[in-house]
């Protein structure tokens, strides 16, 4: 009898980390699908754990390594989410944990995303983590998408790296955000405002059910203050889970916070409160160097004497950065450079900056989410009273008018947009053009 040999997998060569990217960036053809099964059947697959991804240990059967271990905090919010993943982040490393860090979106280059101890996941581990994942999932119906695949890409390079402390920040949401698959021993709700709508909710309280779905039963919540809408979803959401809850008052004082606006320093407050909740050991001191260095572009970041740069892409964000403004600049105006995405609320925007613009630059940028500088020209010319605005062919030529005036300078209304200005200001390649072959 003849007996066939077994099949012998051949393994397939390692992408280069363009075409990795390019067929990463291609998968958002699928959309953004909300949703856990996904990302937990990824894990599975993977056989990667960090802190008790549901199902995944179990699935695995592997004993758990020292990133199964970490302590995972979860953080979800409408604005200050970011800030408040790096402020931990920060901490942490002053004390001398070894991090894992989730953020999104990045600016420049798509490894921000993902860091350990602060440092930026390399391109070998980016096409090494993605030729893996294609593999995997090639015949999978549903298809992962863009975010399902990061977010198991960075569970991934986590789970290998022995990382102390891992700090998620979710995509959109939070309930059914690929994020939510990771068991966290803390979840931190920053504030809740509107964005997202057509995919959260139309009511701030059913934006807030969505945010506050990454509480889990037993496991400490902190929030920062919320609208009365939000706060009772919070604490419905928490009373449900028998979780222990905190809503943080006032601002953190104690030392220098290295991001401007009063804001940061309330973010500061609920930063620290989440490590406490965490039972990960800081001390002051350590808070205070944490706090002092942290490194967060485009959050009313100064790039000269005379240029901000800031991400803010909703009204609440530009109420703050308007008020962080006038705080810094006084009474002294700004020459605006604006650009903002098509599916924001480009009026409330325009309506909070306006009082602190002398005039208003409109640049085409390079995003097929952008709003039109015809589009938004309409909203400026409308407001009361209007605004001088003038249109630029780009980002570059919108900057060089603005130079040539006497205001001082802010960049805002997108974090892509921050982007796209920043590698033009550092002369790198900006992010659409990281994965062009």
């Amino acid at each position: 009898m003849n007996v066939v040999p077994p099949r012998r997998e051949v393994p397939r060569p390692l992408l280069p980390y363009k075409q990795a990217l390019a067929w990463l960036y291609s998968l958002q053809r699928f959309g953004i699908k909300l949703g856990l099964e996904n990302t937990q059947r990824l894990l599975a697959k993977l056989h990667v754990t960090l802190g008790s991804p549901r199902g995944s240990r179990a699935a695995s059967g592997r004993p758990p390594d020292a990133s199964a271990n970490a302590r995972v905090i979860h953080v979800a919010g409408t604005n200050g989410k970011g800030s408040v993943c790096a402020m931990i982040d920060s901490i942490c490393r002053a004390q001398g944990y070894r991090t894992g860090l989730f953020t999104s979106p990045h600016l420049v280059t798509f490894r921000e995303r993902i860091r350990v101890n602060g440092e930026m996941i390399s391109e070998h581990a980016v096409a090494d983590g993605l030729t893996t994942i294609r593999n995997l999932v090639a015949d999978w119906d549903p298809h992962p998408t863009f975010f399902e695949v990061t977010t198991a890409l960075a569970v991934k390079y986590f789970s290998e790296a022995n990382i102390d402390v891992a700090i998620l920040e979710t995509g959109i949401g939070g309930r059914l955000d690929a994020t939510n698959a990771i068991q966290s021993d803390v979840s931190v709700i920053t504030q809740i405002g509107f964005d997202h709508e057509e995919l959260l909710g139309t009511t701030l309280a059913e934006i807030a059910g969505e945010k506050a779905g990454i509480i889990k039963p037993g496991i400490p919540v902190v929030s920062a203050q919320q609208r009365p809408d939000a706060e009772q979803v919070i604490r419905t959401g928490a009373a449900e889970c028998k979780a222990p809850l905190q809503f943080v008052a006032g601002s953190y004082d104690g030392s220098p916070v290295s991001l401007h606006g009063d804001h940061q320093k309330q973010n500061a407050a609920v930063a620290i409160a989440a490590l406490r909740a965490a039972k990960i050991d800081v001390d002051n001191s350590t808070i205070a160097r944490g706090l002092a260095t942290i490194d967060w572009p485009a959050r009313f970041q100064k790039w000269d004497g005379r240029t901000i740069i800031d991400g803010a892409h909703n009204p609440a964000a530009a109420r703050m950065l308007a008020e962080t403004w006038r705080k810094i600049f006084g009474d002294q105006k700004a020459t605006l450079v604006l650009a903002v995405l098509s599916d924001k609320n480009l009026r409330g925007i325009c309506e909070a900056l306006a009082p602190i613009a002398d005039s208003v630059l409109l640049p085409r940028i390079r995003s097929e989410r952008a709003a039109s500088p015809e589009e938004l020209a309409k909203v400026v010319c409308t407001l009361t009273p209007p605004l001088s605005y003038s249109i630029t062919p780009t980002a570059a030529d919108a900057l060089a008018l603005a130079r040539a005036r006497p205001n001082p300078i802010l960049v805002t209304g997108s974090l892509h947009f921050a982007g796209e200005v920043l590698a033009h200001l550092r002369g790198e390649p900006a992010a659409f053009e990281e994965c062009a072959q």
